[in-house]
């Protein structure tokens, strides 16, 4: 039974039983910080088994794309070596919220597995374990479904711990948890291995082929377990898993799905197709955890998901490469697996351009790194070393890009042990330089406990204040005097605190005879605002009135770019696809910058539509309101929220008429038309899948087109065109000049005929070889290695180097006739040259060019050509 008729017959069978089917969620949880990627079927419905969300029905079903490679969750070291293990996987479940509980769980999985109808598993190849304790559990299988008593292990505390258990699932240290009942499948005594519980369990004859957890008890702080209300289900089926049984095989690679991946993999790396090559299984579970990462937003990257993304990536390269493929390779299974996979998960199929493109330009770049990268590695581990020093592992992490991971995954291979004592110990040291590095924020560097800033800068420009802190070189004080620069904490204030991209305001704090001017706002923690600046005159003191004034011409331009920079994240979508996601952005007074995920360069046509687009909401005149909302409510309403913030239980949703709904915190126009006009001013790449744009709104949008406008005017007539008929003069002198070019290059050409005629008399015989060296007078590269080709026509055996100087440069070419390049190598001659010159250079053997900034060192450098010759 192939592995897509499996999985329509799961979600066929749990919909005959009234569950709801629910599409895999992506494998980015939304609104879960606690894990990094979607790891079991559960993750969707957290929330309903929590109690903090509410379905319109009581069972689902569904099949759940995951993904185990970072943090708790990670099988990435065994994926390949093992017949199971993978980083991606599709796992098949249903769900009962506060409905059926253990008795139908487990007579429904029976049926599902034994019935002829459905999966017709021969019984007496299944086995059942449960949690010690649980006799319900244990009656159910016995004297319900039928089970034979020695077909039914129960498994204790087994992890060391009350209730740590193979058979004790929790959510967590405290809340929702149960026991859990896992049904195997017995692959028979050919296969090594012995039944759950037993010492030989770790064996592959018994494989765990479902997961019936029953929710039944909240756990406390002090470890007591309370009844729930609502018993719940949440159970979990390898697809992979349970395709290995009904496909009659071994291994999950062996299944039609994967064996067609392994099988291109074989093809684009040039090897013989096997099952027993893991490098092979590598690259095939590796493809479809990249592009299933990518498919759902995520782009190769140096911090979180996407540096898990790089690192799959990476390794599987590294495995091509183990192969002897040293050119591109993963990115072409990208078409293979949208074959394989494309039915059930279209977005392969719709993204597949988008999918190779990501994956093929970080290819590109790792594989140009890799061959130097794996050449230190070797030479670090010559002589039979059995550890590799912490120095080494991390000189190939922060200059060749090898994950500390990977490096590992190298050793493990040829029994040698990584220094991460002295890896970790390089990394804090290279993280430290690097903080010190960064931009100073006094704000950031003070100590404050007391209460928060009210900010009131929504509606007013303006607030009256006390001072709560004061601080001077980062420590609290009571009193700054005129002249000093510090940090001002307040009760309140209508001065936004840098965030969300958008700058942090500038103004003034005045009381009588003081004046304090703001150069910067920073938050100091969440909800407490530091005002940087210097004092001007007067002084302040803890407990002082003030009032704090922004400088409303600022924060008015900034609320235009902010704005203008949710349409833009709209367009960019509506343009582009809804694959762009947003990661990062700046906004302040002069213009918006914002960086956001895409693979190829935004083309002129697409920047003039996303352009168009922003400047027609802006033309339609929409209110802006801002609405607080529960952060689930938000997000369910369509709100999106932002790369790299963090949000509270209540967040602010910013929308603009039905174009833009975000979440967020920042200041903006009462409507679209506030912003005025929006000009994008460039675009381009910023990091491997990251575009940026960059654009300005109001009068400064104005501005631009004012300054462009002039430029376009003054070109005009530099050139001596018509008004109107700029582009067209433009092509007659580029035609004019390509004439000219080639009526150039016809001269340089005949000069260096005749300069080769008269050069030709000056070389001198050194040991059987002809020896010219000379300088030419106002010739370029060309010239020179056109002179450099005929001179070796004429001369036959010879060694010739020819420079000029031209703006103070100088410019070297070397040439060898074939039958000398054995002793006399162009590459070497021309730096022996060019290190008297202040210069360096290379090439090929026959052929090689260099320069240098000394002209005074020429003369004397080419005149040691013949000797340097004779040495040789």
């Amino acid at each position: 039974m192939r592995t897509t008729e499996i999985r329509q017959k799961f979600l066929a069978f749990f919909e005959s039983k009234g569950h709801q089917v629910v599409a895999s969620s992506p494998l980015v949880p939304g609104n879960d910080p606690t894990i990094m990627f979607t790891v079991a079927g559960m993750v969707q419905f957290k929330d309903v088994f929590l109690g903090f969300d509410k379905r319109a029905y009581s069972r689902a079903a569904t099949s759940q794309k995951c993904l185990r490679a970072g943090g708790k969750h990670n099988d990435l070291e065994n994926v390949g070596y093992t017949a199971r293990h993978h980083t991606f996987f599709e796992m098949l479940g249903n769900f009962s919220f506060g409905d059926y509980f253990k008795r139908d769980a487990i007579v429904y999985a029976w049926e599902f597995l034994t019935s002829p109808e459905w999966m017709g598993i021969p019984k007496e190849k299944l086995m059942a374990t449960v949690y010690a304790s649980d006799d319900e559990a244990y009656d159910i299988w016995h004297t319900v479904v039928g089970l034979p008593a020695d077909k039914i292990v129960r498994i204790g505390d087994n992890k060391g711990a009350p209730y740590a258990s193979d058979n004790f699932w929790a959510m967590g240290d405290t809340g929702p948890c149960g026991p859990c009942s896992e049904i195997f499948y017995d692959h028979g005594p050919s296969v090594a291995g012995g039944p759950p519980g037993s010492p030989d369990e770790d064996g592959d004859r018994f494989m765990e082929i479902w997961n019936n957890v029953f929710m039944q008890f909240n756990r406390d702080e002090s470890g007591t377990l309370h009844p729930l209300p609502k018993p719940s289900v949440d159970t979990g089926m390898g697809l992979e898993r349970i395709s290995t049984v009904l496909q009659g095989v071994k291994s999950n690679y062996e299944t039609d799905i994967l064996a067609e991946l392994v099988k291109a993999a074989a093809r684009e790396t040039g090897v013989p197709y096997t099952q027993d090559q893991p490098s092979l299984k590598v690259i095939a579970d590796h493809i479809r955890a990249c592009a299933f990462l990518v498919a759902d937003g995520v782009m190769p990257s140096n911090e979180g998901r996407g540096y898990v993304l790089r690192r799959i990536i990476r390794r599987a390269i590294r495995h091509g490469y183990k192969l002897g493929q040293k050119g591109l390779f993963f990115s072409k299974l990208v078409a293979d697996l949208a074959r394989v996979m494309g039915d059930a998960y279209p977005q392969l199929v719709e993204g597949q351009a988008r999918i190779t493109a990501a994956l093929k330009a970080e290819e590109e770049q790792f594989s140009r790194t890799l061959e130097t990268g794996m050449s230190l590695l070797d030479k670090a581990l010559e002589g039979g070393k059995t550890v590799l020093d912490g120095k080494t592992a991390f000189l190939l992490h922060s200059t060749y890009g090898f994950p500390i991971d990977l490096t590992a995954d190298v050793c493990r291979e040829r029994n040698v042990q990584v220094d991460m004592a002295g890896y970790e110990k390089e990394l804090a040291e290279e993280q430290e330089r690097g903080r010190a590095a960064g931009k100073f924020n006094a704000a950031a560097n003070v100590e404050y406990s007391g209460a928060d800033t009210a900010f009131e800068g929504y509606d007013k420009a303006s607030s009256n204040a006390k001072v709560l802190a004061l601080y001077k070189d980062g420590a609290a004080v009571t009193a700054l005097n005129a002249g000093d620069e510090g940090v001002v904490v307040l009760d309140n204030t209508a001065f936004y605190a840098e965030g969300g991209g958008q700058v942090g305001d500038t103004g003034t704090l005045t009381a009588a005879g003081t004046l304090f001017n703001v150069t910067d706002t920073q938050k100091v923690k969440a909800a407490v605002f530091g005002h940087q600046g210097t004092l001007a005159s007067g002084s302040l003191k803890i407990g002082d009135a003030v009032t704090a004034t922004i400088d409303t011409s600022k924060r008015i331009a900034t609320a235009r770019n902010h704005s203008a920079t949710h349409l833009l994240h709209a367009a960019l979508r509506a343009v582009l696809g809804t694959h762009v996601q947003q990661k990062g952005s700046l906004v302040n007074s002069e213009r918006t910058r914002f960086d956001f995920a895409h693979t190829q360069a935004v083309t002129a046509e697409e920047l003039a539509k996303i352009e168009a687009l922003v400047n027609r909401e802006i033309a339609l005149n929409h209110p802006v309101s801002a609405t607080i909302m529960k952060q689930d409510d938000a997000l369910k309403a369509g709100a999106m929220a932002l790369f790299g913030e963090k949000y509270g239980d209540e967040v602010r949703v910013l929308k603009m008429g039905e174009f833009s709904t975000e979440l967020c915190g920042g200041t903006h126009v009462q409507r679209t038309g506030d912003i005025g006009f929006f000009k994008i001013v460039s675009e381009g790449g910023v990091a491997a899948g990251i575009r940026r744009v960059e654009a300005v709104t109001g009068e400064g949008a104005v501005a631009f087109v004012q300054d462009m406008e002039r430029e376009i005017k003054s070109a005009t007539a530099f050139i001596g065109a018509q008004p109107g008929d700029l582009l067209g003069k433009l092509e007659k002198l580029h035609l004019e000049q390509k004439a000219l070019e080639k009526e150039l290059a016809k001269l340089k050409g005949k000069l260096a005929a005749s300069a080769g005629d008269s050069l030709f008399e000056q070389a001198v015989d050194v040991n059987g070889v002809k020896v010219l060296a000379a300088q030419v007078d106002g010739a370029d590269n060309n010239a020179l290695r056109e002179m450099v080709d005929k001179l070796k026509d004429k001369l036959g055996s010879a060694a010739i180097v020819l420079a000029s100087v031209v703006d103070g440069k100088v410019a070297l070419v070397a040439g060898v006739t074939a039958d000398k390049t054995g002793s006399i190598k162009a590459g070497e001659l021309v730096n022996f040259v060019a290190q008297q010159v202040g210069g360096k250079g290379g090439g090929r053997p026959d052929m090689a060019m260099a320069g240098g900034t000394n002209p005074a060192g020429l003369a004397s450098a080419l005149a040691g050509v013949a000797d340097w010759v004779r040495s040789k």
